[in-house]
């Protein structure tokens, strides 16, 4: 114990922060993030991968956390003011996310949801942006290649040939910013990949997109979301395993018999081809000889102490995660509507920080500024006055999916409700669904007019969509229904 232990264990305060018996086994590390990363960071990549690959409790916390944060796709809406110029922007946009891919496996939005699945496991993910030839075909000659965190070693520390500073695969010039990436031509461990293994290429760091989300102030690298759970994953793993194999011999019908102990034991036995064992069938009658007895073997049962552990167990892995249990565990016994819901509010403020923080502010503004400039540039996008205006021009809102309820009909009128009073408008609201309300406005406008020339009304009486005009009513056919007394209103109860 140096003196500063020793003035504050005298002086006292911070009880955490004693050397008394109660902590003097706890012996926390004072090395950063990174240092740490270095020694550890590929074997929890390691084991965060197996367990995806074998765990059905890892796979589903993985599926489920890609799902929510991604969904369909978050979704750009521009906002250009003018109309034909937006729309024309939009299309091709759409057009584009079906080529996005450069494996071509999926489209921009399947490239999201990969992305969310990476930063899960590994911690982190790259992008690197690829320019293509005009004459590649392509809408906008632009596209993105994936590299999993493999691909840049994390022991890739010294000093560049410029006399910059690498560390953990990174180069930095001397003012601290990223300038490059020194990415591995092939992945360390895919043995069906041919050519030199080790070969190191300089990546821009212009052309680099890095996906993570770091936990300290300067970290480099990313850390799995499964790290503070792999170690309850994989010792519950084999606990389930055990308790398998108890009831797989508890299943077993055993019988043993005893014979009494014969009075020559030195003595040769009378029968040495008589069977050590009888094989029974159903109904079957067996003699045994005069002193033999029967025992039928009752292997231990875990008994009631099996459902209430793994359930605890699986809630402290649940916290380590960041997914609520019946996510986790597909389990919805256990919880009750109002719990669920309560859950589901709190998981779902964490995705939508995590959706703006990241995957908004890391992924899709970069690659849609660089994807715009592609489109300028080649011809495939007119805009007037693009590089005087391009930062008033590259403005969109990123819409996520919607959120689904259990409930459905609770929501929209508490919704419809808040419209009415003015605490929200139906651009936010149709916003929060992930679309852009001018394209519904715009749908509604010729549904609407498809429906008066085929003399058709789907509208319940007396309730047209607010901001669209309703219509025209015969003199015969006027309605007086009173809109206020017959909309459902919400219930009290509802969040």
């Amino acid at each position: 114990m140096n003196w500063r232990q020793r003035l504050g264990a005298f002086i006292g305060g911070f009880d955490a922060g004693q050397h008394h018996r109660r902590l003097r086994g706890f012996r926390a590390t004072r090395a950063h993030v990174n240092a740490l990363l270095a020694a550890a960071g590929p074997d929890i990549t390691a084991r965060a991968r197996w367990l995806v690959r074998n765990n059905g409790y890892a796979v589903n916390a993985v599926e489920s956390w890609a799902a929510n944060t991604v969904g369909e796709g978050i979704k750009p809406i521009s906002k250009i003011g003018d109309a034909a110029r937006k729309e024309e922007l939009q299309r091709l946009w759409l057009a584009w996310t079906d080529e996005a891919d450069g494996e071509g496996l999926t489209d921009f939005y399947g490239l999201q949801r990969r992305a969310a699945r990476e930063v899960f496991i590994a911690g982190e993910v790259f992008f690197r942006i690829r320019m293509r030839r005009t004459g590649d075909g392509l809408t906008v000659p632009l596209q993105l290649q994936m590299l999993p965190a493999e691909m840049l070693p994390l022991e890739q520390t010294g000093t560049a040939a410029n006399g910059n500073a690498i560390r953990q695969g990174i180069e930095f010039d001397r003012i601290g910013r990223r300038v490059a990436y020194h990415f591995l031509r092939r992945h360390p461990s895919d043995s069906t990949d041919p050519g030199l293994a080790g070969e190191v290429v300089r990546v821009p760091a212009a052309e680099v997109i890095h996906v993570i989300d770091p936990v300290e102030g300067g970290q480099l690298r990313g850390v799995s979301k499964l790290a503070p759970a792999i170690v309850k994953l994989f010792l519950l793993d084999q606990y389930d395993d055990a308790e398998l194999d108890r009831k797989k011999v508890a299943a077993m019908y055993a019988m043993f018999v005893t014979s009494p102990a014969p009075e020559n034991p030195l003595g040769p036995a009378e029968d040495e081809d008589a069977p050590a064992s009888v094989e029974l069938s159903p109904g079957q009658i067996v003699r045994l000889n005069p002193g033999e007895d029967v025992t039928v073997g009752q292997p231990a049962d875990s008994g009631a102490t099996y459902e209430p552990f793994q359930y605890r167990t699986l809630l402290q892995i649940s916290a380590a995660l960041g997914i609520p249990y019946p996510y986790l565990a597909n389990d919805m016994v256990k919880g009750n509507f109002s719990n669920s819901r309560l859950a589901l509010i709190e998981f779902r403020r964490r995705v939508s920080a995590w959706q703006h923080s990241v995957m908004v502010w890391q992924l899709c503004r970069p690659v849609y500024a660089r994807w715009m400039d592609a489109a300028v540039l080649s011809g495939a996008l007119t805009l007037p006055g693009y590089e005087a205006n391009r930062a008033q021009l590259l403005t969109a809102d990123w819409l996520p999916t919607k959120w689904d309820w259990v409930d459905p009909l609770k929501d929209a009128n508490a919704e419809i409700a808040q419209i009415e009073a003015g605490l929200k408008s139906r651009t936010q609201a149709i916003a929060e669904r992930g679309y852009d309300a001018e394209q519904v406005d715009r749908e509604i406008a010729a549904e609407r007019a498809r429906e008066r020339a085929l003399g058709l009304d789907f509208r319940r009486p007396g309730s047209p969509a607010q901001g669209v005009q309703a219509l025209p009513q015969s003199d015969d056919d006027t309605d007086t229904t009173d809109d206020a007394e017959d909309r459902p209103r919400p219930d009290e109860d509802q969040p």
